[in-house]
């Protein structure tokens, strides 16, 4: 009976982390495929200061979006962009990561993992809205609109090349990784 208790209350737990909109209707952005024009955002970084596309101009940019710090799946897949952060580097990448969590939250989340990448604090949805980073979910027959855990790369002109949605985050920052480095002009 006890373990019933802590699966129900696990479950609430997430669909209250992961339900980035109450009613699936709150939300009707279209999801951003490759070969549009990336949207432009903009929002507060745990690096300090605000970071936008518009200061990433040139650089091809990792934009990944994730339900919630400190949790199973998002921390597998932010601790692999943060062990592959020199390679996304040398390819001349910039990796950031998008959630609804404030900035208190996604310091204690670079904290305690040594992430060495920005963090974007996107607690009004409006990056999610933007991209489309929005799944329809349900749990326990309640219906939701959830963070679709998914990935756009984007060049330095500001097209989206490649997008990925529902990712697995096992081995999904070395099938990104190896995308960008197709982008790379041969040497």
């Amino acid at each position: 009976m006890k373990n019933t208790f802590a699966i129900a209350a696990v479950a609430a737990l997430m669909l209250a982390a992961c339900a980035g909109r109450a009613d699936a209707e709150e939300s009707k952005a279209a999801k951003i495929e490759a070969g549009a024009k990336a949207p432009d955002f903009s929002g507060p970084a745990s690096t300090g200061g605000t970071i936008g596309l518009k200061d990433l101009k040139g650089k091809v940019v990792v934009l990944y979006f994730y339900p919630k710090d400190d949790t199973p799946g998002c921390t597998v897949e932010a601790k692999g962009f943060r062990d592959y952060a020199a390679d996304y580097t040398k390819a001349g990448a910039v990796v950031l990561g998008v959630s609804k969590d404030d900035l208190d939250s996604h310091a204690k989340f670079v904290k305690k993992f040594d992430l060495t990448f920005a963090l974007l604090a996107d607690t009004d949805g409006k990056i999610h809205d933007a991209y489309g980073a929005w799944k329809q979910g349900s749990i326990f027959g309640r219906s939701a609109l959830g963070v679709d855990r998914s990935t756009f790369v984007i060049d330095g002109d500001g097209t989206v090349r490649k997008v990925w949605h529902s990712v697995n985050p096992d081995g999904h920052v070395e099938e990104v990784l190896a995308f960008v480095k197709s982008l790379a002009p041969a040497k």
